[in-house]
């Protein structure tokens, strides 16, 4: 029982560390997507090709492989390439493209015009973000960070064959090299229970935004 408590313990560390750093980076860059597109309220052609061809390329790559890429800049970090605060980096920068882009999608889903109303009574780009792009955006961010929480955590067990630790080496240590079918189940479900929970708070954020946005006119 023990190693369960430890190995959830270690999982919902990366999860939630992960998850804040690769929010807390990829919703500006996704804000920055959508301001500098060719229709962007600030266009910047060159920025955004440059800063799309870049998430592109970090979202193509197996987590695993990115994983072993990076870890010099884990060690630099946190003094090791390995183990749970460790994995914490390359779940972090596998998320921030992926962040990146489910941001961009859900900003675009706002309206074009209410920006422009807000454009034609003397707003700046700045005050629109803050007041209108993101608060009308809410809901369908909070259901990208939803995702990103469940993608990270599949993540996370994958780290789990390289010394990552969590539910996913505990999975590994002894459903693979022990043959004890009872630990592996048991790894799995609680790691379906961890995602289930995510799921289901992210749905009731979600609609209760939805709920509370105003109504617009016929």
């Amino acid at each position: 029982m023990n190693d369960f408590l430890k190995a959830t313990g270690e999982t919902l560390l990366m999860v939630g560390a992960s998850s804040f750093f690769s929010v807390l980076i990829g919703l500006p860059l996704g804000v920055l997507l959508v301001l500098t597109k060719p229709e962007g309220l600030l266009p910047r052609p060159a920025l955004y090709r440059v800063l799309d061809v870049i998430i592109n390329v970090l979202r193509s790559l197996p987590f695993i492989i990115l994983m072993i890429v990076v870890f010099p800049l884990s060690r630099l970090l946190v003094g090791r390439a390995t183990g749970t605060t460790a994995t914490i980096v390359p779940l972090a920068i596998a998320a921030i493209p992926f962040v990146a882009r489910i941001m961009e999608q859900s900003l675009l889903e706002v309206d074009s015009g209410v920006l422009d109303a807000g454009l034609a009574c003397g707003a700046k780009v700045g005050q629109l973000v803050r007041t209108v792009l993101i608060p009308e955006a809410l809901p369908a961010l909070v259901n990208g960070v939803t995702i990103t929480i469940i993608n990270i955590i599949g993540n996370s067990a994958m780290a789990g064959a390289i010394g990552g630790g969590g539910l996913g080496d505990l999975a590994i240590r002894y459903g693979l090299y022990r043959r004890d079918s009872a630990r592996l189940f048991i790894a799995v479900a609680i790691t379906i229970l961890i995602v289930q929970i995510v799921q289901f708070a992210g749905r009731a954020i979600e609609n209760s935004l939805r709920r509370d946005l105003p109504v617009a006119p016929l």
